[in-house]
């Protein structure tokens, strides 16, 4: 077999597939400039000539609903878990410290910035590397979603058995998410696209259930102030003097 010019260095045809008859030429995109091609088939007994006009075409990584799916949910998971987070600032103010306050606060803050910058990495378009690190910072930090439910779960009401059950159907969407952006990653056609968004639209049911449920439970419960230290007044002047003369008699 005949090496490729320099021009064309990176041309290569598999020999296994000329035995089938497939004669195709597979290049780097840098070697394949637009234009028109000859190509020259010559055989024991015969030679044919074809000319090929070569394209460029952009294919999206994704189609145009299903990226706007996979920004869709990881957002709606967030604003609900706001949601949630501002019935337990309101509503349990006597059953939660600072610090917890402090760590809900800051593990959200942490989960809507990265989900807002994979989102601007995320741009509409065929596969990159560019795409697929924003997708990952969409897809993989949503775990925290789980761990700030658990937290919110136990500051509001405790581990029940429809809590529990939420926890579980959230962490599988976790699952399902995670298991179709690895597939989604490993090839540029997505064929398991709608595995990854299924996984997403879970996570952000298990969030919407469990917002409904803290809202029902929350008209039931009176809001409590945490409790407040006894202070003493002094004593006044006049009342003071009454007892000396009291003391005195």
């Amino acid at each position: 077999m005949s090496k490729p010019s320099s021009n064309f260095s990176s041309a290569q045809i598999a020999p296994s597939e000329l035995l089938r008859g497939i004669a195709s030429l597979k290049m780097a995109k840098s070697d394949a400039v637009l234009g028109n091609y000859t190509c020259e088939v010559t055989e024991l007994s015969r030679e044919g000539e074809t000319i090929i006009e070569l394209k460029y075409r952009v294919v999206s990584w994704f189609s145009p609903n299903e990226n706007i799916l996979i920004v869709i949910f990881p957002v709606l998971a967030i604003l609900l878990f706001w949601g949630q987070f501002g019935i337990v600032t309101l509503k349990y103010k006597s059953n939660y410290t600072k610090e917890k306050a402090i760590f809900l606060l800051v593990a959200g803050l942490l989960l809507t910035v990265l989900v807002i910058v994979g989102a601007f990495l995320f741009i509409p378009g065929e596969y990159s590397t560019k795409n697929a690190s924003g997708l990952g910072l969409i897809v993989l930090p949503t775990v925290i979603l789980i761990l700030l439910h658990y937290c919110v779960f136990m500051i509001a009401m405790g581990m029940s058995s429809f809590t529990i059950s939420i926890l579980i159907i959230q962490l599988l969407g976790y699952v399902l998410s995670v298991v179709g952006f690895s597939l989604c990653v490993s090839e540029c056609i997505p064929v398991h696209g709608p595995l990854l968004i299924s996984g997403l639209g879970i996570i952000a049911l298990a969030e919407l259930l469990g917002l409904v449920y803290m809202k029902c439970v929350a008209s039931n419960h009176r809001t409590i102030q945490p409790p407040k230290k006894a202070v003493e007044e002094p004593l006044n002047g006049h009342n003071a003097h009454g007892v000396s003369a009291f003391l005195s008699n």
